[in-house]
């Protein structure tokens, strides 16, 4: 059922940024790609999705995207705080109109009593200014079901904030 709820998500998704000429970057550490490479199941999907960074070490969440290394160091990679940084840095990166960021711990460890296995951060931030974080705790159900229902949330968030934004003029390839 999980992975019927994805497709169906992604082609919300899809539909609502092609409608308004809507394109979306990624910044992604426990989903690793997953995010973007859910969307490109649908065909026709380069119309709306431009770019995704993998940032699964700190070191890339810096140099990829400019997170802070005192933000990294004073909250952690999983923190409402470097999920706002990441998402932030693909806009900062790309000529996308809106960003996701997903930072997590999917286990089964690398958790701790402050920060368990199955917590993640997403922000959606957009070129218009807005910027939503959502915090989950799945628990330990499991790796794979950890990292599905992230991509799960992270595509309704970016719906939500699609649905806000005003339709954009066509683009025209730079290639």
């Amino acid at each position: 059922m999980l992975d019927e709820d994805i497709v169906q998500a992604a082609k919300q998704l899809f539909e609502i940024c092609k409608r308004k000429n809507l394109l979306i970057g990624t910044a992604e550490s426990c989903t690793a790609g997953l995010v973007a490479g859910m969307l490109t199941e649908l065909p026709g999907t380069s119309s709306i999705l431009d770019r995704g960074f993998i940032t699964y070490s700190n070191q890339a969440k810096h140099e990829m995207l400019g997170v802070s290394r005192e933000t990294l160091t004073t909250y952690g990679a999983v923190s409402k705080q470097v999920a706002e940084e990441m998402a932030k840095g693909v806009l900062g990166r790309a000529k996308v109109d809106l960003a996701v960021s997903v930072t997590g711990i999917a286990g089964p460890d690398g958790g701790s009593e402050e920060k368990p296995v199955g917590l993640v951060h997403f922000a959606v931030a957009t070129r218009a200014g807005a910027i939503v974080h959502t915090e989950k705790r799945f628990g330990n159900i499991g790796r794979s079901d950890v990292r599905k229902l992230s991509v799960l949330q992270a595509f309704r968030m970016l719906h939500d904030a699609a649905e806000k934004l005003d339709a954009q003029p066509p683009r025209h390839a730079a290639y």
